[in-house]
C-alpha cells in the first residue's frame, strides 16, 4: 500500500447508523424539525417520529463525528430538553435523505 492510499484509508470515516430514543422535554418544541435540519445541514441519513410515550425515536445514519454533531445542535435549540436517551446500533441500511415520521 503506498502514502496515498493510507491516507485516504485515514481520512475515510467509518459509517454507522443508531436507532435513538430521547427522553425529556422533546415532543411538541420541535425537537423533529431540528433533527431533521441538522441531518440535512450535515448529509446524514434517516428518519424521526414522535411515539405514543412522549418520547421521540430516531434512526441516523452517517459517521460518528457528525452524529455527535447533530445531537449537538438539538440539544442547544431553544425549548428541547432531553434528560435521557437510550443509543443502539443497528445494521447500516440504503436510502437517501432524513425524514420526518
Amino acid at each position: 500500500m503506498n502514502e496515498t492510499e493510507k491516507r485516504d484509508r485515514r481520512d475515510e470515516k467509518e459509517e454507522i447508523r443508531y436507532h435513538v430514543i430521547f427522553y425529556g422535554q422533546v415532543q411538541g418544541v420541535g425537537f423533529r424539525y431540528r433533527a431533521y435540519y441538522a441531518a440535512y445541514q450535515l448529509g446524514l441519513t434517516g428518519w424521526v417520529r414522535n411515539c405514543w410515550d412522549e418520547t421521540v425515536e430516531m434512526e441516523v445514519q452517517g459517521d460518528d463525528e457528525t452524529i455527535t454533531e447533530m445531537i449537538k445542535r438539538i440539544r442547544t435549540s431553544s425549548y428541547i430538553e432531553i434528560t435521557d436517551a437510550k443509543w443502539t446500533k443497528i445494521p447500516l441500511e440504503s436510502e437517501f435523505g432524513f425524514h420526518i415520521r
